[in-house]
């Protein structure tokens, strides 16, 4: 998490979200998100190491969980070091030192935050979008981007909800409604989707 930006993330146009996955998860229904979450978390960390070897730059868009005075760093070490329920999946899906940081007050991450300044500056067009709640904070995102003009990926084995059944509903919903390709991670050809959203980005500029 360094305050400069990396020259090849502002070559790439595409940028990797992960939503709300650095979570204690220690409220009602944590337990049942939980179990949802832990397979996701490692689709997620796989689909992070492969887009850092095509420089795809690392967002994460997290929830401040209603502490108003703690920063996102806070929030990783009470993940990764105090006894919550989110701890492990806050150990795979550890930050680096490269990636960026969103702190968000309500379910959209372009809510009341910079997110679409940094994605601008970072020539941005198309978001990958991975994380929780599929139903709330990943549908709310994806529908923000839609309409601030990016193109929208939301792998579904990279996105989680509390019902599978919910998570599959939103998913479909994104699909129809902005367009989003919802393709598991495992289809999706970065080399291919970087070459897109950099003819976009020239095409819009």
């Amino acid at each position: 998490m360094k305050g400069h930006v990396s020259q090849r993330h502002k070559e790439q146009a595409v940028a990797l979200l992960i939503i709300d996955m650095i979570n204690p998860l220690e409220f009602e229904d944590g337990q049942k998100l939980y179990e949802q979450m832990r397979t996701t978390a490692n689709q997620i960390a796989r689909l992070k190491e492969q887009s850092r070897s095509y420089h795809i730059p690392v967002i994460y868009v997290n929830d401040n969980y209603g502490h108003w005075q703690s920063d996102f760093r806070q929030i990783v070490d009470d993940c990764l070091y105090e006894q919550v329920r989110g701890q492990d999946i806050a150990h795979v899906l550890k930050p680096e030192e490269e990636d960026y940081f969103i702190l968000k007050p309500q379910f959209s991450g372009f809510f009341s935050t910079p997110l679409d300044i940094l994605l601008r500056y970072l020539n941005v067009r198309t978001l990958i979008l991975t994380g929780v709640a599929g139903n709330m904070c990943v549908h709310f995102t994806a529908n923000d981007a839609y309409m601030h003009g990016y193109k929208v990926i939301v792998p579904r084995d990279c996105t989680a909800s509390i019902n599978k059944r919910d998570n599959q509903e939103a998913l479909q919903v994104m699909e129809k409604v902005v367009h989003a390709n919802i393709a598991p991670a495992a289809d999706l050809n970065l080399r291919h989707i970087i070459t897109e959203a950099k003819a976009y980005y020239e095409d819009t500029v």
